[in-house]
């Protein structure tokens, strides 16, 4: 059998407070979580379906509202965030300095060095997909070569195609 909410009398006067003051569907869900459960006298997965919600949700709301009523206010988290992250952003900067100083020279910029240095660093295996996000969290992309080098010498350019010969001739070819 499902296991049954449990409900205080503090949680269902919260719950009163935030379904009558509610601005948005998500606030009056967060209520009716606490009312509905109290009232029909259902479980958190019933109560879940008649919300259209997950049941992980229904009892992280219980778990917040229950902190909130007995004044225990936990700060509002995020979900989101790097959980995952191998070096910090700031440390990524620094990892990241001397190949986008190169890079800004005229230089190319190519992920297996970068790649092998990574994980030298960390002192493990990591995948190159790792490299390409950072590079990508840092401002850098894949771009198609330009028109012109950009150590090219234009008045070199110039001074050739005013001097060269303008028809090329084949020399003969000997048969033996």
């Amino acid at each position: 059998m499902a296991r049954p909410a449990v409900i205080t009398e503090e949680m269902e006067n919260f719950a009163k407070k935030i379904v009558k003051e509610a601005n948005t569907a998500r606030e009056l869900r967060v209520g009716l979580s606490i009312l509905i459960p109290k009232i029909c006298d259902i479980t958190y997965s019933e109560t879940a379906k008649l919300l259209g919600i997950g049941v992980a949700t229904v009892v992280r709301i219980h778990q917040n509202i229950s902190n909130q009523a007995a004044g225990n206010a936990t700060p509002k988290g995020s979900w989101g965030g790097r959980r995952r992250q191998t070096l910090s952003l700031h440390e990524e900067t620094q990892f990241l300095a001397e190949w986008i100083e190169n890079a800004e020279q005229g230089g190319v910029l190519v992920v297996p060095p970068i790649h092998a240095a990574l994980e030298q660093r960390l002192g493990r295996a990591v995948a190159a997909s790792t490299v390409y996000r950072m590079l990508a969290r840092h401002g850098w992309r894949k771009i198609e070569p330009d028109t012109c080098h950009p150590k090219q010498d234009i008045d070199a350019q110039e001074e050739f195609k005013k001097n060269s010969q303008r028809h090329w001739h084949k020399q003969p070819s000997k048969i033996s």
